[in-house]
Parts: structure tokens; sequence; C-alpha cells
């Protein structure tokens, strides 16, 4: 017997533990080498961790443990051959062929991949609510890929009271009875309890401040409206605000490097490039992956970057170095209607910008009033770095 231990590896500089989230795989599998077994929660991103030989799992670690690095996991016991372990087939009835057309379905020999969603086929389920279970996986073994999961339907089917109560200790209901006192615990995800940490850090540590503004639409909505045809021909994405306030505030920050700066010690280092994270909501909380050099890349740059990394974020499928650096951080609280808010600085940055809904007001403008398309917008930033004036004048650039 030859058993290999499967420990946590190590993810990055600054991870030193994990959350084991979810097991892929049941103990006493037969496992692939490579193949995923269980997700690995950092507190930056969601991490697959795959077998290291073939043979015979056994699980160590339970979920929702939090384990350091180099814990141990599980075991592999590499003796155990895929081959030997298979169940002999069984001989195909003589009578009724047409009722052994549905393999998928009836099949008991399924291993553990089937009808199981891949981690981000799970997320997208999950965002839809579709039920794995209405889902026919396309890959290996029956596996529900992303692509099944983008092709799901948004409308689930309806789910037994019996397996839905076994998925959950207290069914999820849209109708609370009368008068009810029932409760229910979760523990905190690892994002969750690292977001926590975070924000409080910012809040303690830092001389936040946070200064108001308000900021007439029309002539970007004009701008936007005029070149979107031609921006989508040309790009095949659309122009969006984002990137519009990205550019603004990366000119800006080149113009007031206290702004762009932070402090490390006694020292402040001044960054002469413009890293601006966006912040992305996901399921399992925000985050804020930098794009890096706004000042240097054009709008279609900076739409597909917001893209590609709001697609990973919501995927689960950010890397550490995707989601380190930053030197300025733009949060957009409007997509969820909010109209005004202080949003908290992204340590160790020195600002936020936060931008806000969209909302016909009646304004002054050459003594008369007006219906204008106005957004508040807020500036947070540590007065230990940045002065009154400066975020004043941040605004009037």
């Amino acid at each position: 017997m030859s058993i290999l231990d499967l420990k946590v590896p190590v993810i990055g500089e600054s991870v030193t533990e994990v959350t084991l989230s979810k097991w892929l795989k049941s103990d006493g599998d037969i496992v692939m080498i490579d193949e995923p077994l269980c997700e690995f929660e950092s507190d930056k991103a969601t991490l697959e961790f795959p077998a290291e030989a073939t043979g015979k799992l056994t699980i160590v670690a339970a979920e929702g443990s939090d384990l350091k690095i180099g814990s141990l996991v599980a075991r592999i016991d590499t003796s155990v051959s895929p081959s030997a372990a298979a169940p002999a087939p069984s001989p195909a009835p003589a009578k009724e062929p047409a009722a052994a057309a549905p393999v998928a379905a009836t099949n008991t020999s399924q291993n553990y991949a089937t009808g199981t969603p891949s981690p981000s086929a799970g997320k997208i389920l999950a965002e839809k609510g579709v039920d794995p279970k209405s889902v026919q996986g396309t890959g290996v073994d029956g596996r529900i890929t992303k692509a099944d999961a983008l092709n799901a339907s948004s409308s689930p089917t309806p789910v037994p009271t019996e397996a839905a109560t076994e998925q959950k200790p207290i069914p999820a209901s849209p109708i609370i009875s009368a008068f009810s006192r029932v409760e229910r615990r979760e523990k905190l995800s690892r994002m969750r309890r690292t977001i926590a940490k975070r924000l409080v850090s910012a809040k303690n540590n830092t001389a936040m401040l946070t200064t108001f503004n308000e900021v007439d639409m029309s002539e970007i909505m004009k701008l936007r409206s005029k070149v979107q045809d031609k921006f989508v021909a040309k790009h095949g994405i659309k122009l969006g605000f984002m990137s519009i306030f990205a550019k603004a505030c990366a000119q800006v920050l080149l113009e007031m490097p206290e702004v762009n700066a932070m402090l490390d010690g006694e020292d402040i280092i001044f960054h002469e490039y413009a890293d601006i994270s966006i912040a992305v909501s996901t399921p399992t909380g925000l985050v804020v992956p930098p794009i890096h050099n706004v000042e240097s890349l054009g709008f279609a740059d900076v739409e597909n970057k917001i893209k590609k990394l709001a697609d990973k974020a919501r995927d689960g499928k950010l890397t550490l170095e995707e989601m380190s650096g930053g030197t300025f951080t733009i949060t957009n609280g409007g997509i969820f209607g909010s109209m005004m808010s202080t949003p908290i600085i992204n340590e160790p940055q020195s600002a936020i910008l936060g931008m806000h809904a969209i909302i016909e007001r009646p304004v002054a403008v050459q003594g008369q009033v007006v219906i204008r398309p106005m957004m508040y917008v807020a500036l947070s930033y540590d007065h230990r770095v940045i002065d009154g004036s400066s975020s004043v004048t941040f605004w009037s650039k």
C-alpha cells in the first residue's frame, strides 16, 4: 500500500490560512491525477485543490474547517487503480432495449461527477436560482459545465420538500409565518471575515473623511449616445460610465500625486501611475481587482479589462496576482440604486471614489430651474495624507 498525504499548498506570500469551503469528491472515491478534489477559500479568492495522484481518496479535513498552510487535507491510496475499483458492467437486458437509452438518468454506476456542477457552474446556477438537479451535464462523466449553467433556464424546476430539507436544515421560504421566531446560524465565509476585518481596520486606523459633490451627467450622456454605436461596432463592447470616470480619475491622480499616495510607516509612497481598483460585487462578497496603468489605456481597453475582471470575480477565478495592488479605488453603488453613501477606504490606499445613481432632479442653471440627470459623488480619503483643500480640488479638476 502506498499512501500520499495531500496538504494545503503555499497559495500566496500573504496567505497563511484557508477555509475548506466545499468537497467536490466523497470519502472513498477513486480520483484521477489533477482532478479537482475540493475548494479552498482564501482571503481573496476561491481556489480548486487538485489530486496529486490517482487512487482512492480518504478525506481528513471537514468542510468548513480553517486550515493552516501545510495542514493535512486528505490521503490518496495510490495502490488502488481505477480499473480495480470500477464495478463490473451489468449485461444489457435482452428485452426492451429502448429502456436502456437514458443512461444519464438511470445508470446506477454513475460516479460523483454525474450531475455535479463545477465551481464556476455552481456559482452561476446559484445566482440564477436554478436547481442543479434540473440541469443535464455535458462534461466528463455528466459533470455540469459552465456552459451548461449559462444555458440553463432561469426558471428552476420545483424541488420536492424532502429534497430541500436534506440540503438545508431550515428550508428557505418566501413567506414568513406570522409571529415567526425562527433563527439560523451560518459561519461567515473567509472572504466575508476578511472584508469585515479590513473595513474595521480602515475605520480604526485611518483619519477617514468624506467630501461630497454632484455631477451634471447631461454632457456625458450625450457623448455616450453620440458615439455608442460606432464604439460598439469598432470595439465590440459598450462605452460605460465606469471607464469614463476611471480615465478622468487617472488624469487627476497624476496631477495630484497626494491623492494617489499611501502611507508606509513614517514614509509616503507616491505613484507615478494610476492602478485603479474597481469594486465588483460577487456572491461571496465585494472584491476590488485593479486595472493597471489606466492613464495609458484607451476607453475600450478599460471597458474590456473591467468586463474580464468582473466575469472572473463572479466565477471565483481571480488569481491572487489579479487581486493585488491598486493605488485608488472606484465603487459604483448606483447600479444597486444607491443615491448617496460614504465609501470606506481600501487600505493601504488613501482615497476611494463613490459613484451613485443618476437621478433627474430640478437644478438651477443660469437663473433657470431645469431638470437634469444628476449624480452625487463621494470621495473618502485619509486626512493624514490628503488635506481637505486637496479633496475639494480633486472635484474641480
